[in-house]
């Protein structure tokens, strides 16, 4: 099975922190070529002094400028594009639906939905005359279990899907695949800050939600990020060329969601 990804030019979106930059590092260490952004410059600065090898744009995926920036800088350095790695994503606000500020909603969806079709659109024309390539969207298990309270964030997710599923369609005969992963219940510390943003709304301990919450996944266990970045290589490897329109879970089966 050949999971080489040896030379691969590839863009990871918020790959300055959290799951992005752990996908951003296990491809560069891999072989492949690698640009990332990030709204952070702090971030973008910390990853540069670590990888110098990974080049890096400050943007914000939800205004089409900064992508249309992003791009040209990434293109530039690599000179072309054959895997997008469409990892930007906002957790968005914990809140009853009545309770919910549109603005809220809007920026929610502008990150997580809109900015990823703005990379995509970018990406594809490069991925073209290259003959193919690999877009991964990160969705997540919220999908297709629904998150109460998190309203703005599940259905933002469900929307990814739909993304996923229509490009699979129309850019497979480009040689272009497309899948979504699924990530469970990640042990970062943006879960951790999830967690305790969840159980303060429904009046529990940090500790008390999380031992509940692993009762609905079926194997009692968080998932490491690593884990979600070892699927997006699989994914672009020439082991995955034939995997396309996929939502893959990574999350030792999540049943449900609290």
């Amino acid at each position: 099975m050949d999971t080489s990804i040896e030379g691969l030019r590839v863009v990871v979106t918020a790959g300055g922190s959290g799951i992005g930059r752990v996908i951003a590092e296990s491809f560069a260490r891999a072989g492949a070529r690698v640009h990332v952004c990030d709204i952070e410059r702090r971030t973008l600065d910390e990853l540069g002094a670590a990888e110098p090898a990974i080049g890096a744009t400050l943007a914000d995926v939800a205004e089409p400028r900064e992508v249309d920036r992003l791009f040209d800088e990434a293109l530039e350095r690599l000179d072309g594009l054959d895997a997008l790695i469409n990892n930007a994503g906002i957790s968005g606000p914990t809140a009853a639906v009545e309770d919910l500020a549109p603005s809220d909603w809007d920026r929610t969806m502008a990150v997580n939905v809109s900015g990823q079709f703005y990379c995509v659109r970018r990406a594809v024309p490069p991925m073209k005359r290259a003959g193919g390539g690999s877009i991964v969207n990160i969705s997540s298990t919220s999908a297709r279990t629904g998150l109460p309270f998190r309203v703005a964030y599940a259905v933002s997710k469900v929307a990814v899907l739909g993304l996923t599923h229509t490009l699979a369609r129309e850019l497979g005969p480009s040689g272009i695949r497309v899948n979504a992963i699924l990530p469970g219940f990640v042990n970062n510390e943006r879960a951790r800050r999830v967690v305790r943003e969840k159980a303060a709304a429904l009046g529990q301990t940090p500790e008390a939600y999380e031992r509940q919450l692993l009762e609905f996944i079926s194997m009692r266990t968080m998932v490491e990020p690593e884990e979600i970045a070892h699927m997006a290589m699989f994914l672009c490897s020439p082991a995955g060329r034939h995997v396309s329109g996929q939502s893959i879970g990574v999350c030792g089966n999540m049943e449900h969601e609290r």
